[in-house]
């Protein structure tokens, strides 16, 4: 497998210009402003009233699936008592994986949340790691930061513990310090970024030495073709953007990452596309004949240590 991407225009930040990078940034950012106003990604919604039981619970008769948020969660691996313990509202449908069960946190960590978005991965890290544990989720769209940050009052509640913070900032240029996490996690986000090696090299940068890496990402087993590259709506919904999987290990490598594992979840991309995801649907039209999404897309679980 090839380590590069050649349809994806932002794959080589050597040669690709800053301006195509804040076009891209531009165009996520303003997605996930729609999302966080919305309360959900655009093929997420709950079924109405109205729906016959049981004719589109499996995805195919009803045409565009009704799936909630918790259903996609489900899929990818988060237990129903995770998801009864969060604030509502601050699950989205935008999960491809679980990174805190990946990343086995402890009692006292620092944990950052790369794309925190409404926080969810968030509140569920913050019991465990504690009242002496810290958990700093990152988001660049001021939206998701409201959003995250009115959540906060219904963790405390919960929980107990005020444990929990957002802060504003791009995951190119983290607003952390050198050395001062224990943990970084994050869940479908660094495919939206422009500059994935940049990002690669700040998490090896914050992270202490010793420190772990837990990431559930969509990745590519061989280039999409250029028409869904190109799609905007692609880009935002997380398959755009995505890099081979042996681009992503050779991105970690060179941030001096070690003992690096990447295990394919087929889960959530069987997930969407048996609940005809309206995304999913359009782009597996656009494959070449006798093609599926899932010879293309998969979902990653990476895990990596700092030396």
């Amino acid at each position: 497998m090839s380590a590069n991407n050649p349809t994806n225009p932002t794959n080589n930040p050597t040669t690709t210009p800053e301006s195509t990078w804040a076009n891209v940034r531009d165009k996520v950012r303003e997605g996930y402003s729609e999302i966080a106003r919305s309360g959900q990604w655009s093929s997420v919604q709950p079924a109405p009233a109205s729906q016959p039981s049981g004719c589109c619970a499996g995805g195919g008769c009803c045409g565009p699936t009704t799936l909630t948020p918790d259903q996609v969660a489900q899929a990818v691996g988060y237990a129903n008592d995770e998801l009864a313990a969060i604030p509502e509202g601050a699950n989205m449908g935008l999960s491809c994986g679980n990174p805190g069960a990946i990343a086995a946190l402890r009692p006292g960590e620092v944990v950052v949340d790369l794309g925190a978005g409404g926080g969810f991965d968030c509140f569920l890290a913050g019991p465990r790691v504690g009242a002496t544990g810290r958990v700093i989720g990152v988001d660049m769209t001021p939206d998701m930061l409201t959003k995250a940050r009115a959540n906060t009052d219904a963790y405390r509640a919960q929980s107990g513990l005020d444990n929990v913070e957002f802060r504003l900032g791009e995951i190119e240029h983290l607003p952390l310090a050198d050395a001062s996490a224990d943990v970084v996690i994050s869940n479908c986000v660094i495919n939206l970024s422009p500059d994935k090696p940049r990002v690669w090299r700040e998490i090896a940068r914050v992270l202490k030495p010793g420190g772990r890496v837990a990431v559930s990402d969509l990745a590519l087993r061989k280039p999409l073709p250029p028409a869904v590259v190109a799609d905007v709506e692609a880009l935002v919904g997380c398959i755009a953007g995505a890099d081979l999987i042996d681009q992503i290990r050779a991105d970690a490598e060179a941030a001096g990452l070690t003992g690096i594992t990447l295990i394919e979840k087929p889960e959530y991309v069987k997930a969407m596309t048996s609940w005809q995801d309206p995304l999913y649907k359009k782009i597996a039209a656009s494959l070449p004949a006798g093609e599926t999404i899932a010879d293309y897309v998969t979902s990653l679980d990476i895990a990596a240590r700092k030396p």
